[in-house]
């Protein structure tokens, strides 16, 4: 497994990515999340997660940004997106990325991980939770704001 950049030669496949129906309102698109990386310049890092030759998922890192942009010296570092494809679930490609995350935030200097999900049944807390991540008590558009120490 290895994680790439997204480029003019694999973009389309990237925009191809669906997650299972049931997950649809849990992440949002790759289009979406492309979206707010040309927005977000620097402080977006999506990557594309391959098996060998095979594109399986997404990820999408947020570096450095200011907590909800309320305080500036508040700033966190985190997963923003994983999208595996509705196929390749359970393979256990989705820790790989979060895994990665956690080297590329670690080669930062940073030391919180954060991470936000939809908390409700069929969520992926249960999977967060197993990975080291610690609910904070706070929320995000009405998401659960989680961390895990580096």
């Amino acid at each position: 497994m290895r994680l790439e950049p997204v480029t003019p030669t694999n973009y389309e496949a990237a925009l191809k990515l669906s997650v299972r129906e049931d997950q649809k309102d849990l992440v949002a698109s790759v289009e979406k999340s492309l979206a707010e990386a040309f927005v977000f310049g620097e402080r977006a890092w999506p990557r594309l997660i391959y098996d060998g030759d095979r594109l399986v998922g997404f990820l999408m890192a947020f570096l450095d940004l200011p907590w909800k942009d309320v305080d500036d010296t508040d700033r966190r570092s985190g997963l923003w997106r994983l999208n595996i494809a509705e196929d390749e679930q359970g393979k256990g490609y989705g820790s790989f990325a979060v895994e990665a995350v956690a080297a590329e935030l670690r080669a930062r200097g940073t030391t919180a991980f954060y991470v936000t999900y939809v908390p409700r049944d069929g969520g992926p807390e249960p999977f967060y939770r197993r990975l080291g991540f610690v609910p904070t008590g706070e929320d995000a558009d009405g998401e659960t704001v989680a961390v895990r120490t580096l």
